[in-house]
């Protein structure tokens, strides 16, 4: 019987599989010089885009929105809609904080380029002689791997490899040590799996590279005070510390429920996800791209490093292309560059028409909702078939609590509970660590030796019981953001000599991690 284990893991990508398309070769921006043309259309956009969004969040719940639109080097369109919280009535507007999860992951490809340009490495450089800890599990994979496979999403490992590890506490080092022990699931560069403790490890060498104490720092001096995104920063007590923030909220059926800051999620994960920002600085960011690393008259990432990022490098879908931080994706009125990202509470949408000069930033305490009004605007802006993304993401955002909860309600009619004691003992697992396993009360406790993390396992059916992290200590608000549905699942397993040794946790996206008696 295969159990899996189920961990939130929100620094996910959404694949707009409704937008029909092609993929074109790479995607090049163009002087980004505004167009009266283009502002007259985004204005007439105005008055459906509004009406669109108050309808889309009244349906999905969400209590706070705020949209940007860039055209050429301006910044022509900022409204916010809703409230930065359920509790209060403090109005969203141009100038609220939201995290913007995985969007960052652009961020990290432009510091990767300016790292290029001043010649401290190259794209195509083996990681192992930037970063000689670094080890796969296949020894031609690890000495082949680039800093551009690093990005790319094409590693071979399982998608969202080990990012489980980081809400039981192991830090980025332990994470990155861990993919070591990790069996590819398709050969090197040939099918798209989202990752993100790459993206950990991309953000060290370029730390390393640029002599900074780690990837942030560099974030800020290269990206975000040259841009004057003041707002913008990357860590939980930032964001809380913002005068003007929105609160994180996860979506159910029986309505939104705030979702606590945590230092562990995003913020532990770097590159792949930290940064929290606001319309109005998103937007400068924005003219960067469309400007091709050029602001203000200042010269910021190389033409060449901006062509790199976007240049395709594993196909999504027959739809999709996936380059560095960014996907290219063609409609059938335009090219598309865009990314999307989602931590527990909160989501956001980067999209860029290169060729038109525009850019449209969406940003909400609500994940999966910024893709669907975003891609909206981008079809309505190029004038494409229409698609009510909104209600397609409800539709799939409900069809996914369903089977959740369908997946951890308590069987009918569940085999015999074995004894617990014969359970207990100490185990290992070579990428975690040791663990214990304890009786208290009615169910047994799993503590990651290394954090300190417990989890409570309950019996659920036969030998299979379900986990769920312990809001104890420093993972109080860690098991808040995971929310109210267990973690997922353990199994206790023979060994080769038909006995109990072997304590088995299958995640959801397939590994699994098997502690081993000692």
């Amino acid at each position: 019987m295969t159990q899996r284990i189920r961990f939130h893991r929100s620094l996910c990508l959404v694949v707009a599989a409704a937008l029909s398309c092609a993929i074109p070769a790479t995607a090049q921006a163009q002087p980004a010089t505004a167009n009266s043309a283009i502002e007259a259309r985004i204005e007439a956009l105005v008055p459906d885009l509004e009406a669109y969004t108050s309808s889309a969040m009244k349906a999905f719940g969400v209590p706070g929105l705020a949209i940007g639109i860039v055209a050429g080097d301006r910044l022509v369109y900022a409204k916010g809609f809703g409230v930065r919280s359920k509790a209060g009535s403090a109005p969203v507007d141009a100038r609220t904080v939201f995290q913007v999860g995985s969007t960052t992951k652009a961020f990290l490809a432009a510091t990767i380029g300016i790292m290029v340009d001043r010649k401290k490495f190259r794209w195509d450089d083996r990681v192992v002689d930037l970063y000689p800890e670094f080890q796969l599990k296949d020894p031609w994979v690890t000495r082949e791997f680039r800093v551009f496979d690093l990005l790319a999403q094409r590693s071979g490992l399982p998608p969202y490899v080990n990012d489980a590890l980081g809400f039981i506490g192991l830090d980025g080092a332990a994470m990155i040590r861990s993919l070591r022990y990790v069996e590819p699931v398709s050969s090197f560069r040939t099918t798209f799996a989202y990752t993100n403790i790459t993206h950990v490890l991309a953000g060290d060498i370029v730390a390393k590279a640029a002599g900074a104490p780690d990837w942030n720092a560099v974030l800020r001096q290269e990206l975000l005070d040259p841009l004057g995104m003041k707002e913008s920063s990357y860590t939980a007590a930032a964001i809380a510390a913002a005068s003007n923030h929105a609160v994180g909220y996860r979506w159910s059926p029986a309505g939104m429920s705030e979702v606590p800051f945590t230092q562990v999620f995003p913020y532990d994960y770097g590159g792949a996800g930290d940064l929290n920002s606001d319309v109005d600085d998103m937007a400068r960011w924005v003219r960067l791209q469309l400007g091709d690393g050029s602001f203000e008259g200042r010269r910021i990432v190389s033409p060449e490093s901006m062509a790199a990022a976007r240049t395709p490098k594993v196909a999504v879908s027959d739809k999709a292309f996936y380059a560095l931080g960014w996907i290219i994706q063609q409609t059938p009125n335009g090219n598309i560059v865009w990314h999307n990202g989602g931590t527990t509470g909160f989501g956001a949408y980067v999209g860029l028409l290169l060729d038109k000069g525009i850019g449209v930033i969406v940003l909400a305490n609500a994940v999966g909702f910024p893709d669907a009004i975003g891609m909206w605007t981008m079809d309505r802006i190029l004038g494409n078939p229409d698609l009510d993304y909104a209600a397609n993401t409800l539709k799939a955002v409900t069809t996914k609590h369903d089977a959740a909860a369908k997946m951890f309600a308590k069987p009918e009619h569940p085999r015999p509970f074995p004894p617990l004691t014969p359970l207990t003992g100490r185990f290992a697992n070579p990428a975690i660590g040791e663990a214990s396993v304890t009786v208290e009360g009615d169910a047994l406790v799993m503590e990651i030796t290394a954090t300190g993390a417990k989890l409570k396992l309950e019996r659920w059916d036969g030998d299979v019981f379900t986990a769920r992290l312990m809001p104890l200590g420093r993972f109080k608000t860690i098991a808040e953001d995971l929310g109210p549905l267990p973690a997922g699942f353990v199994q206790f397993q023979i060994d080769k000599d038909a006995k109990l040794n072997v304590l088995r946790i299958s995640v959801e996206d397939g590994q699994a991690y098997e502690f081993v008696r000692e």
